[in-house]
């Protein structure tokens, strides 16, 4: 028990950390248009921000995986889960909207408790 405790908490770090670096990696490989024209679609005069948002996902992603600067890249994670999760799915997409609340709740968390085991960072 006392090695899955000690494994646990970096390996959340870990696999939220993919879910944002992925994503990010997907949206250069898809071509950035796409999420632009998406963005534009709920929020016009916004299309622009498709590669700031795709660069913030690679950096924080990594930044989460890594563990480093952990406690400031989840921060960002959480207002960027709860401002994305109202806008972009509301009420049309309850259970979208709840799955980026869910996560943004699991980067509170990793903003209280810091890194964890096997990062950069030392809290």
């Amino acid at each position: 028990m006392d090695s899955l405790n000690k494994y646990a908490h970096p390996i959340g770090r870990i696999l939220m950390g993919i879910l944002f670096l992925m994503s990010g990696i997907g949206k250069v490989q898809a071509g950035v248009g796409g999420l632009a024209g998406y963005i534009e679609s709920k929020v016009p005069g916004l299309g622009a921000l498709a590669w700031p948002v795709t660069v913030f996902e690679i950096i924080a992603g990594l930044a989460i995986i890594i563990g480093f600067q952990t406690r400031l890249a989840a921060l960002a994670l959480v207002i960027f889960c709860i401002f994305t999760g109202v806008i972009f799915h509301g009420s049309a997409d309850m259970t979208g909207m709840l799955k980026n609340l869910a996560i943004a709740g699991g980067f509170l968390v990793l903003y209280a408790k810091g890194s964890g085991g096997l990062a950069i960072d030392k809290s």
